[in-house]
């Protein structure tokens, strides 16, 4: 089934989460301890990453087709553009269709770290609406793409953001998947914008459990994603003591959880960073709230 269908029949809020392919060292089997402990979480979808600085590419199709195939879980595959050729992400589409993947997460990625890194020529892909406005023309998958409630890193200001967003919507894309945020309001007021934008795509939103200092400055370092005061008192006074940070993210992203379902979000979609335990305490936190809503 399509993601466009899953949206268009649901009878909840949808629930999703992101996964990422094991190391390119590491044996494929080790992801299958992660979607064990998901599968029984009974999600919507799965999405997939390319792995970090958009590695593992081939994993993330046969990662996804597992997904689909042996667990029975509707599969979104990340597809990143920004240093492929058309040939490329044309062989890429190929292999999609063939292993009858209909769902696709359209980015445009993360710019090389390598100075010396050579783009293709002439380079294709821009943005990621060059890369929607590809895969629409096979017309047989559904395409998703990731929005920014607090904008773009590189982008100057919300409007303008909010322009391309539109420009990129248009191009084809069915879903939105928004970047991590910690504060609700700035989604809620994100939402106001864009609809009356013109953008009526369903949102489903993207939820990053905090569980260490490390991660959360990560987190910090490559988004406009700002920390709440309730959390950053936290941070101030547990930084150092990951057991405890552990429990505040949980349960802090439990009540963010349960406040984005009061107000109507069409879906949830938890970055699981590959923990199922996490994911399981948060979805078991939220079960009793989300049947009745």
């Amino acid at each position: 089934m399509s993601i466009k269908d899953i949206f268009m029949n649901k009878k909840r809020p949808i629930l999703s989460f992101e996964i990422f392919p094991p190391k390119k060292d590491s044996p494929i089997e080790t992801i299958y301890t992660t979607i064990d402990g998901l599968k029984h979480l009974n999600p919507d979808f799965i999405s997939v990453t390319y792995g970090a600085g958009g590695s593992s590419k081939d994993r993330t199709v046969e990662i996804a087709s597992l997904i689909k195939h042996k667990y029975g879980i509707e599969a979104l595959a990340h597809l990143t553009c920004i240093s492929s050729t058309k040939d490329e992400i044309e062989h890429i589409l190929s292999t999609l269709k063939n292993n009858n993947l209909k769902n696709i997460l359209a980015l445009r990625g993360d710019l090389p770290q390598d100075k010396n890194f050579k783009f293709p020529t002439p380079l294709h892909y821009h943005y990621a609406k060059n890369l929607v406005s590809q895969i629409k023309q096979k017309n047989c998958f559904s395409i998703s793409a990731a929005c920014y409630p607090e904008g773009h890193i590189e982008c100057n200001n919300m409007a303008q953001d909010i322009e391309y967003l539109k420009e990129k919507v248009d191009a084809g894309v069915d879903l939105l998947i928004t970047q991590l945020f910690f504060d609700n309001e700035h989604l809620y007021d994100f939402m106001d914008k864009i609809r009356k934008a013109r953008i009526n795509v369903p949102v489903t939103a993207g939820i990053m459990p905090l569980l260490s200092k490390k991660q959360i400055e990560r987190c910090l370092s490559f988004s406009k994603a700002t920390l709440p005061k309730k959390f950053t008192r936290i941070l101030e006074k547990h930084g150092d003591n990951d057991e405890i940070l552990q429990e505040a993210g949980i349960t802090y992203a439990t009540d963010q959880i349960i406040d984005l379902l009061a107000w109507g979000i069409e879906g949830i979609h938890i970055y699981s960073m590959n923990r199922p335990q996490t994911a399981q305490r948060i979805v078991e936190n939220i079960s009793v709230f989300r049947s009745l809503i």
